[in-house]
Formats: C-alpha cells, sequence, structure tokens
C-alpha cells in the first residue's frame, strides 16, 4: 500500500483482537483502545513519537469520527484531521512530516470495527478523490475479513489449550508407589491443539496407575473427547481392572463415541493409549498398549531402554484382545510415557525422534535430578521447533514399600484360622508398634479370612501392608464377587463386609487370573 498508494501507511487494531477477543462496541471520542500494528516505511520519515505497538491517543467527539465508526471511508486534509485530534502538537508529534491529506478506513467485519487502515500522502503528491477511497475500503473490507478469521481462531485456540490443560491432571504428584512429573506442549507453528494427555491415578493397595494418550483430530472435539476417555479411564481403575481389560473397555467406549458421531467424522474418532500399573510391594509393573510407542525405561544405574510390549490395535478399533507385559522395576527407576508428537521431530523419522528422546533421558535424568526439571528440558528443544503436532510427557520415578513393611500369612482351609489369624494380627501390629489400631484391626481381618474360607477357594493369604495407611488384604482362588448388603433383623449371617465398609477408611475388591483380592484400609495417625 505504501508507498504504491501513499507515501505512508499504519494499521491500528483493537487492543482486544489481538487476544483473539472481540472488540468493545462504541461510538463517540475518547481512548478507544487502539493500538498500532503495522507501519510502512517500517522507520524512514515517522516522527519519534509512534512507534509499532504503541497505544493511539484519545479523540473528541466529531461526526467525522461517528462516520468511521459506522463504517465509512473517511478523506481528511491536514487541517481536518488536527481537528479531529484537537491538539495541533500532538499531530506533529503523532503523524508523518508533511503530510497533507489521509485516508482512513475502517477494518469492519461481522458488526465490529477491529481497527483502522490510515494511508498519508505528503509533499507535492495529489489529494486522494472518491475513487481511491471506494478502492480502499474494498481493500480494508477483505483485509478486516482476514484478521477476523485470524482472531477468531486465536480465540478458538486458546480456548482449546486453555480446556486441554484443565483437563490434565496436576503436573506433579507424589504417592508411597513414586512421584510422577508431567508436561503438555501445544502444537506450535499454526497447527491446531490436539488430544494429547497424561494421568497418574493412585490405586488401592498403594499401587500406581500412569496413563498416556493421543485422541484423533485437532481443536475443541479432540479435547472434548480427551476428556471423556480420561475420565472413563480413572472410573475403570477405580475398579482395578487388568491393563488388557481395561483398554478393551475403552476401545468399546471410542467406538460407542464413534457412531454418535457425524457421518462424516466417524472415521476421525480414535486414539492411541499405554495404561501402566506400578505395585511397591512386589516391584512389578503391568502394561498394555493399544497402538500408543513404548515407554523409555531409565535404571538406577543410567542405563536407558525401550520397554519391549506387544501392542494392540488403537482405541477405535474393536474385535482384537490386548495384551499385558510385566516388567521388574528397582527403586528409583525412571519411566518416561509419551505421545508421539515428542518423537516426531521435522526431518527426521520416528526411530530419531526416539534416540534423541533416549539420549536426552541418559543426559538430564540423574537420582538427584528433580523429575519436572528433566521434563522441560526435553521439551525445550522441541517448543524452540514449533512442533506440528503437540506432545504429553509423564515421567515416574518408582519407590518401594520396604520388606519390614508387609507381612503375609497363608490362611488354612480351617473355620478355627479365624482366632489364629487374629492372633498373628496382634502379635504383627504389636511389632510395628500400632496397637491402638487393633481392636477394629482384628474384626476387619476376622471378617475378611471368614469370607475367604466361608465362600472362597483355596489357597488363600492374609496380608498386610504398612505406610500412611494400614492395608489389609484377603486374597483366595476363587471370582465370585462379593456383595454389600444390609443383613434383616432375622438373619444369621450377611453382616461381614457391612461391618468392613463401618469400620474401614475404604474397602474394595479386585480380580486377577487365579482369583480375587478383598482389601481394606485404615489411617495411621502418627504423632507429630
Amino acid at each position: 500500500m505504501a508507498p504504491a498508494f501513499g507515501d505512508f501507511a499504519a494499521v491500528d487494531l483493537a487492543e482486544a483482537v489481538f487476544d483473539g477477543d472481540e472488540p468493545a462496541k462504541r461510538l463517540g471520542g475518547g481512548d478507544l483502545c487502539l493500538r498500532n500494528a503495522a507501519m510502512a516505511p517500517a522507520a524512514e520519515g515517522w516522527p519519534a513519537g509512534i512507534e509499532r505497538g504503541d497505544p493511539v491517543p484519545p479523540f473528541l467527539d466529531h461526526p467525522v469520527l461517528r462516520s468511521f465508526q459506522h463504517g465509512e471511508t473517511v478523506i481528511l486534509s491536514r487541517e481536518e484531521y488536527i481537528s479531529v485530534i484537537g491538539d495541533p502538537q500532538l499531530v506533529e508529534f503523532l503523524l508523518p512530516k508533511g503530510f497533507h491529506s489521509v485516508m482512513v478506513a475502517p477494518l469492519y467485519a461481522r458488526g465490529l470495527t477491529l481497527g483502522d487502515v490510515s494511508v498519508w500522502r505528503v509533499g507535492s503528491s495529489v489529494p486522494f478523490t472518491e475513487d481511491e477511497a471506494d478502492l480502499m475500503a474494498q481493500i480494508a473490507s477483505r483485509g478486516a475479513l482476514a484478521i477476523d478469521n485470524a482472531r477468531r481462531y486465536t480465540r478458538e485456540h486458546r480456548a482449546a489449550v486453555a480446556l486441554q490443560r484443565r483437563l490434565l491432571p496436576p503436573a506433579t504428584t507424589d504417592a508411597p508407589a513414586g512421584e510422577t512429573a508431567g508436561v503438555y506442549l501445544p502444537a506450535g507453528g499454526g497447527a491446531e491443539i490436539g488430544g494429547d494427555w497424561f494421568d497418574a491415578i493412585a490405586l488401592p493397595s498403594l499401587r500406581l496407575a500412569l496413563v498416556a494418550g493421543d485422541v484423533v483430530g485437532h481443536g475443541m472435539p479432540a479435547s472434548a473427547t480427551m476428556g471423556r476417555l480420561r475420565a472413563a479411564i480413572q472410573t475403570l481403575a477405580d475398579l482395578e481392572l487388568e491393563p488388557d481389560e481395561l483398554l478393551t473397555r475403552i476401545a468399546d467406549l471410542v467406538q460407542r463415541l464413534a457412531t454418535e458421531a457425524p457421518p462424516a467424522d466417524q472415521d476421525t474418532v480414535g486414539a492411541t493409549c499405554l495404561y501402566a500399573v506400578y505395585d511397591p510391594v512386589t516391584q512389578c509393573c503391568t502394561l498394555a498398549s493399544a497402538g500408543h510407542p513404548p515407554p523409555v525405561l531409565v535404571r538406577p544405574d543410567g542405563t536407558v531402554e525401550v520397554v519391549e510390549v506387544s501392542p494392540g490395535p488403537p482405541l477405535a478399533i474393536g474385535g482384537m484382545p490386548y495384551e499385558t507385559t510385566t516388567i521388574d522395576l528397582e527403586p528409583g527407576s525412571v519411566r518416561a510415557l509419551y505421545t508421539d508428537g515428542l518423537i516426531e521431530r521435522e526431518g527426521d523419522d520416528i526411530g530419531q525422534g526416539l534416540r534423541h528422546l533416549m539420549d536426552t533421558l541418559a543426559a538430564t535424568c540423574r537420582p538427584e535430578h528433580p523429575l519436572d526439571e528433566t521434563g522441560a528440558a526435553l521439551l525445550a528443544n522441541l517448543a524452540d521447533q514449533a512442533p506440528r503436532d503437540d506432545a504429553a510427557l509423564l515421567l515416574a520415578r518408582t519407590r518401594a514399600v520396604p520388606a519390614k513393611d508387609t507381612a503375609q500369612w497363608q490362611i488354612p482351609a480351617d473355620p478355627a484360622a479365624v482366632s489364629e489369624a487374629r492372633a498373628w494380627t496382634t502379635r504383627q501390629l504389636a511389632r510395628w508398634g500400632l496397637d491402638d489400631l487393633l481392636f477394629t484391626t482384628e474384626l476387619i481381618v476376622s471378617e475378611l479370612v471368614t469370607n475367604a474360607i466361608r465362600y472362597g477357594r483355596p489357597p488363600a493369604e492374609l496380608r498386610l501392608i504398612r505406610h500412611d495407611v494400614l492395608v489389609f488384604e484377603v486374597t483366595d482362588s476363587s471370582p465370585t464377587q462379593p456383595r454389600l448388603r444390609r443383613a434383616a433383623t432375622t438373619d444369621e449371617g450377611g453382616r461381614g463386609l457391612f461391618l468392613v465398609a463401618q469400620l474401614a477408611m475404604r474397602w474394595g475388591c479386585r480380580y486377577s487370573p487365579g482369583g480375587k483380592t478383598i482389601w481394606a484400609e485404615q489411617l495411621i495417625e502418627y504423632p507429630h
């Protein structure tokens, strides 16, 4: 536009537009909340009082200003412009030297005045004509539409990022099974936000579930789908399903979401997911993958390896089973769960990106190094490259429950074993200095052991775990599900689990290929 159409040109935008918001609708003078967005020529000939990014000074209420605010392109002589501003010194301070004519076109789109385009002519150049004003109005109209589209995209992108971050869990967690740190990096370079997520879920018996997932698609729909999947996984995790069974249930949910989507979008509904459960007592981690990249493991001695898993199909594909993989983990091991946006690097294949991830983990993941700083270092280089896809990373450093804080007792298939279980429990609590929990613990153990002998199948085992809670576990070989009910006055039994529910902080049941485990927890109040 400058110098072909005029000697100087400038674009001013409402401050709200820079943030993707709608500018306020207003008429009259005063502070119009405008800020300079562009100038041409970039530096030459402009007075020192105006620079790119500076706010536009207030204007007096004037008929010409109101015409502009109603969407008209106006042509003003120097004298007319001075009368609009109302301050000759301000004119000299802000506007090009020697201008004799200025044309101002509003950037008007969808009923909103987004800003303006101003073009000045100086020296011996001829004043603007009405034909040129019509041309200027067309140019401004097309420019306003482009700016408004960019503003709306910015607003949607920021809303999607905000929604995504709100749907993610806290960045760091600290649990008996380990500490975690998660980081999320939105896509850059103008790409839309995706549906990548991570999660760390505390499970009964001090276990910890770790999740990383990636939803197909971008924008608000992907974030909304991610939120639904994360809520469903948390619910199923509370049911203590095995990783392969949990992914099967989630795959059914994704297929249901696909059938609910409009026909044109059904092929784009899908996700990948990795689900892992770590037990700090056995120091074993069981995991299953639904088409998701394998985790990376950093051993306490600094060696880095990719965990070999048998990946099943992505969650949108049903009818195929998922397989579990179990690995032993030493205390202090770090697992890195991530989405493919972390290893898809510009110009490199995924294998090179994975090697880069492993090298960075080897260099930064040290026992004395906080996990959140390691995560920030991993994403710092990626952020500089404006990644095409968003990325999520979850780091988890394992802990173990010391052997002295656990105790096991084999339950004989004999009703007389209930009294033996109470005596064994009494001795164990005395060793741990938990005599204040003895009364309730004896009642809970009695009921759980009685149920195992009466309704379960041998072999059966009683296990106690001490941490910030006291965990009772009774495991037997029967898959029969216990049921909490309220016994009638004349019933001789049926009050066991009801009593456990009243005495324990919480209780539940989980299943394994060999049977089931009924567990209960009591809070340990250590002296301060």
